[in-house]
């Protein structure tokens, strides 16, 4: 199977005047609920679907818990989940206060089995 995508054509926004070109973007086909997920992996263990799905929403709800107290989620070799911030910029250190983070998001870094995934995807133009 491969991972499908479509092209856009876009423009530098520094340099206006430069030709545009074409660049690629992954297509979704679709999308996978935490009850399908429960029960695929229900299918490969000793587990029922019920008891999957109750740990992986229990694993959400801890793993929220923890990147809220600024930890880095560590799972394995699945990967690693991290609260990343942006802010204003201020003069002084003494000037900076917490008013001034403006974006806040969780970063994934793929641990080895989603990296070798990444590293042998095939793609094919919708």
């Amino acid at each position: 199977m491969a991972v499908k995508y479509t092209v856009t054509e876009k423009g530098n926004p520094q340099k206006p005047k430069d030709p545009k070109k074409w660049y690629a973007n992954a297509k979704s086909t679709g999308d996978t609920t935490l009850r399908t997920l429960s029960k695929e992996i229900a299918a490969r263990s000793t587990v029922s679907p019920a008891d999957t799905q109750a740990v992986l929403v229990a694993l959400t709800e801890v793993l929220t818990e923890h990147l809220a107290e600024g930890k880095i989620v560590r799972l394995g070799d699945f990967g690693a989940f991290q609260v990343s911030i942006s802010s204003e910029g201020a003069e002084t250190a003494d000037k900076f206060n917490a008013s001034m983070v403006k974006n806040q998001k969780v970063v994934f870094r793929a641990g080895i089995d989603i990296k070798e995934m990444l590293n042998n995807l095939k793609f094919e133009k919708a």
